[in-house]
C-alpha cells in the first residue's frame, strides 16, 4: 500500500483513501461508559458471529481493554442494527470496513446512530491482522457503528501513526478469517451511495472502493465465548 507523505493532514489522508473513515461527522456528546469490573486475565470476551453474504466469520472482543467501545458495538448487535448492511470500503492491502450503510432500492444507504463515542486507541492493543477496530471522521471522538477489520498489520492507525490519536481496536478474529480474505479480494469501483450530513438529510455522492456487487451482513449475534 502507497504510504501518504509526511505532513500530510488525517483529513487529508482520509480523501486519499488511507485512513478508515467514517463518511460524515456525527452531532452528540461522546459517551463515556461505566467503569467496568475486571475481568479475569483468561476469560474469554463476548463473542458476536456475523452470517455474510460471502461466508461467516466470529468476533471476539475485549471488553476490559475497550469498555466503552465494546459497550457501543454489543448494543448495536442486540438492536439487529448490523443485520442487512453492507461492506460499503474495501481496500485488499489495508482493511475491509462495514457498519453503516443498508441498501434501500439497491443503493448503499447510510442508517441513523446513536451518539458518537469517545477514542479507546491507548489502550494497548494493536491494529494487526484480524483486529477489529472503530471507524471515525477525523474527530477522535466521533466513532459510532462504522467498524473496519485489518486485513493486515496496520502499525500506521495505531496512536501515534497517521493520527496521534490512532483508531480503536476492541477485538479480534477468532474464526472465518478465510471469509475476511474472501472479501478483501472483490472487485471495487466507484459507485453512488447516499450518506447523511450534519443535519441527518441523505445525501447521494460517489464513494471509492466499493464492492461492485455487494457484501451483505444477513445478521450479526452474540454467542457464548469459548473457555480458554
Amino acid at each position: 500500500m502507497k504510504m501518504p507523505t509526511i505532513g500530510l493532514s488525517l483529513f487529508a489522508i482520509a480523501l486519499a483513501g488511507l485512513a478508515p473513515c467514517q463518511e460524515t461527522k456525527k452531532e452528540g456528546t461522546p459517551t463515556e461508559g461505566k467503569k467496568p469490573v475486571p475481568a479475569p486475565a483468561n476469560a474469554a470476551g463476548p463473542r458476536v458471529a456475523f452470517e455474510t453474504s460471502l461466508g461467516n466469520f466470529v468476533l471476539e472482543l475485549n471488553p476490559t481493554k475497550a469498555p466503552v467501545t465494546s459497550k457501543n458495538f454489543l448494543s448495536y448487535v442486540n438492536d439487529g442494527f448490523y443485520n442487512g448492511t453492507i461492506f460499503h470500503r474495501v481496500i485488499s492491502t489495508f482493511m475491509i470496513q462495514g457498519g453503516g450503510f443498508e441498501l434501500v432500492d439497491g443503493v448503499g444507504t447510510q442508517k441513523k446512530t446513536k451518539a458518537p463515542i469517545v477514542n479507546e486507541a491507548k489502550n494497548g492493543l494493536k491494529n494487526l491482522r484480524g483486529a477489529i477496530s472503530m471507524a471515525r471522521t477525523n474527530n477522535p471522538n466521533s466513532a459510532t457503528t462504522q467498524f473496519f477489520i485489518n486485513v493486515v498489520d496496520n502499525a500506521g492507525l495505531d496512536p501515534g501513526g497517521f493520527s496521534p490519536d490512532g483508531y480503536a481496536v476492541f477485538g479480534k478474529i477468532v474464526e472465518g478469517m478465510e471469509v475476511i480474505d474472501k472479501i478483501k479480494v472483490v472487485k471495487t469501483g466507484v459507485k453512488q451511495l447516499k450518506a447523511r450530513g450534519l443535519g441527518g438529510n441523505l445525501q447521494s455522492q460517489p464513494m471509492r472502493d466499493v464492492p461492485l456487487t455487494y457484501v451483505v451482513i444477513k445478521s450479526a449475534k452474540v454467542i457464548a465465548p469459548k473457555a480458554k
